[in-house]
């Protein structure tokens, strides 16, 4: 099965949708780390919203998303830049130990000084161009309600979100009711019912569903009877862009002195790229 990710649009109401599905691209980045299941399945819905949320970007760049926490998860960040290309990664504490059916919540909160970051950050910067950075607590007991959330306040997009990962893919879909501008108050009354009926039907969708199901017929079991928009397939791949140039950069920056010393200790530096493994 091949990575996908398919966008439509309700054509008589004002609201679009996005299904995705990252068989290829998930098990590539599990098999360089060992994850707790807990944390396996929580990374793999975060790539997945990752995914959807960056193909409605009009935007040449990359699109970061972060969990930082202080249980035993510090950390969890998905990279996907223009081109749907995808990697991630998790941090956790020393020596945590994690149940299997461990929440959100369980994995991130100890002090209640978990949060959620979402980072444009532009390829070609503009002088005086700056990434664009949000920062907020973590609102909701999933990642899906923590994005709706964010989206909602930051935004103000009325947005739903359904994820679910497991050991051999991390699917996912989105449904965004469209901004309008003006309109009469029977006209927005028709905008909200028709919001209100795609999210009902969104919701039927169970997550042993969204899991067992492939995304074409997922969006034909759904939706049957909506007249639907259907846009060529986009296909996301796993990429990690670590060079022996970036890592040098890095150690630069940690300071001659501090190197000298790390030498002199190990006799050589030995650095693993956290996203796909690779050895410099």
């Amino acid at each position: 099965m091949k990575d996908q990710l398919q966008k439509f649009m309700f054509e008589h109401a004002g609201v679009r949708g996005e299904l995705v599905e990252l068989p290829s691209t998930w098990q590539e980045i599990l098999s360089h780390h060992d994850y707790p299941l807990a944390v396996q399945n929580i990374l793999g819905e975060l790539l997945a919203a990752t995914a959807l949320l960056s193909a409605n970007l009009k935007f040449d760049g990359t699109m970061i998303m972060q969990i930082h926490g202080d249980g035993p998860v510090r950390l969890m960040v998905v990279e996907c830049d223009a081109n749907l290309r995808l990697r991630a990664t998790a941090k956790l504490a020393p020596d945590a130990l994690i149940a299997d059916d461990a929440s959100l919540s369980d994995l991130v909160h100890s002090h209640g000084h978990g949060r959620f970051v979402i980072t444009l950050d532009p390829n070609d910067k503009l002088p005086g161009q700056q990434a664009y950075q949000g920062i907020v607590p973590l609102d909701g007991e999933s990642i899906a309600c923590i994005i709706e959330n964010y989206m909602m306040r930051s935004e103000q997009l009325d947005t739903k979100l359904w994820l679910a990962a497991d050991g051999q893919v991390a699917r996912g879909m989105l449904l965004q009711k469209l901004p309008k501008h003006g309109g009469s108050e029977a006209q927005v009354e028709d905008e909200t019912e028709a919001w209100n009926r795609a999210v009902i039907l969104g919701g039927t969708l169970k997550q042993e569903e969204l899991l067992s199901t492939d995304i074409q017929t997922l969006m034909t079991r759904l939706f049957w009877e909506e007249t639907l928009r259907v846009f060529d397939p986009l296909q996301p791949e796993f990429h990690c862009n670590c060079t022996r140039e970036k890592v040098g950069d890095m150690l630069k920056m940690l300071g001659e002195e501090e190197i000298k010393t790390a030498i002199n200790e190990l006799n050589q530096l030995d650095i693993n790229c956290d996203f796909c493994g690779k050895h410099y």
